[in-house]
């Protein structure tokens, strides 16, 4: 039996430590396992098609969790949203006032403490009463914002599953996948809108191609999108949580 040269038995040692770390530290496949191996076969696809997939997939999903961070016109929104079709309940937080918000149906709620309703320039409310009088009416009730205010518009959105996937699950520039990965212990594949600066997105290898993980682009914020199709109870507050402060709500 001829023996071993030397230097090829540290090459294969080489070689073999190489693929322990990759198994151990990685968390992944060894070398020359196939990634996409028991898994749901997106992986395998041009990025294109894997975008579209994660889309369909998420649009058909009968509920989500949105949670992490939103810059938009400079403000930056931290959300914990629970999200379907007919509505959606959660928190948003930005400068520094945190607030509840749930829809259901057309009709949307606000909830937040006296702070979030009171102006430091002594304005006006409803009827001419000072804004701290108001802030102490609507502070840690539910109230409900009137279709017509500006307030509907900005917040409703957030409320609104088609609305907020429609408008960060699409990625910007070329596209291309970035490797396998794992989120929260799912199997991922990430693909990558102008190498990560038109936003990256970790979509799931593990049963339905759900969007699991997205980073936006131009530092617009990082979502987790999880609990998918994870029904949960939606309806509007009781009279006596509520109250309706007429057709103008004051500005905060």
């Amino acid at each position: 039996m001829s023996a071993i040269p030397r230097g090829r038995t540290r090459s294969v040692g080489l070689v073999s430590a190489m693929c322990a770390l990759l198994v151990t530290g990685a968390g992944l496949t060894g070398c020359g396992a196939d990634p996409d191996e028991g898994t749901n076969g997106v992986g395998k696809l041009p990025a294109d098609k894997i975008q579209t997939k994660t889309r369909t997939a998420a649009g058909s999903a009968d509920a989500v969790r949105l949670s992490g961070t939103v810059v938009t016109s400079g403000t930056t929104y931290t959300l914990d949203m629970s999200l379907k079709d007919d509505g959606g309940t959660g928190s948003v937080t930005a400068k520094g006032s945190t607030f509840r918000l749930l829809r259901v149906g057309e009709h949307l709620f606000l909830k937040a403490d006296a702070a979030f309703w009171s102006h430091e320039d002594g304005g006006k409310g409803k009827g001419g009463e000072s804004d701290a009088a108001a802030a102490a009416k609507l502070g840690g009730l539910f109230v409900k914002v009137p279709t017509g205010d500006p307030s509907y518009k900005k917040f409703s959105g957030f409320t609104d599953k088609d609305v907020l996937l429609d408008g960060l699950l699409t990625l910007h520039g070329s596209l291309a996948t970035d490797g396998h990965h794992k989120q929260s212990g799912v199997r991922t594949i990430r693909i990558t809108g102008d190498k990560g600066d038109g936003g990256t997105l970790d979509v799931s290898l593990e049963g339905s191609p759900y969007p699991l993980r997205l980073v936006r682009a131009g530092g617009a914020g990082t979502l987790l999108l999880s609990d998918w199709g994870k029904d949960f109870p939606l309806k509007e507050p009781a009279k006596n949580e509520t109250v309706d402060y007429g057709q103008q709500l004051p500005s905060s």
